[in-house]
């Protein structure tokens, strides 16, 4: 049995990104979650497979094409599965080996070079740790981290496809 379109797909990956986005935005506005800066990074990797997914949907290129987006793709799943990672390594950290909080993300860009709040930002913070909500039995980050499972898997089977 053959796949769907390149373009159904990628328009689906795009509406499974606007519904993870939408469950984040949920958590942080209705229930009250305070995003952690990993979870901010992840937020990012997600609406950038998502706006890649829309733009290949939209562009519906050619097999080099496709590859090509799904490359980019896979890159932003990757950087999003490797940073839920380090959330659930730094969630299994006792508490007395934590980083120090950091301060806000606006004080940071106010006072501190670009390449020393990226630093920071990827290392994680006492913030990150934290458990304050799960479904379950599993975190927000591990939930994340097989949503990025998830997208990997779908991108590479958009850069392996051969018609």
């Amino acid at each position: 049995m053959p796949l769907a379109s390149p373009r159904s797909l990628y328009s689906l990956a795009f509406l499974g990104c606007l519904a993870l986005m939408a469950a984040a935005l949920y958590l942080e506005h209705v229930v009250g979650l305070e995003p952690c800066p990993l979870c901010i990074v992840q937020r990012v990797c997600v609406i950038g497979f998502g706006l890649v997914c829309l733009v290949a949907a939209l562009h519906a290129p050619a097999r080099a094409g496709r590859r090509a987006y799904a490359g980019l793709a896979l890159l932003f799943a990757a950087a999003g599965g490797a940073t839920a990672g380090r959330q659930i390594y730094l969630q299994g950290v006792p508490a007395d080996q934590l980083p120090a909080c950091l301060p806000s993300l606006d004080y940071m860009m106010d006072a501190l070079p670009f390449q020393e709040i990226i630093r920071l930002v990827l290392h994680g913070s006492a913030d990150c740790a934290e458990v304050s909500w799960t479904l379950f039995g599993m975190s927000i980050p591990e939930w994340s981290l097989l949503g990025f499972v998830g997208l990997s898997g779908f991108a590479l089977l958009q850069l392996l496809r051969r018609d």
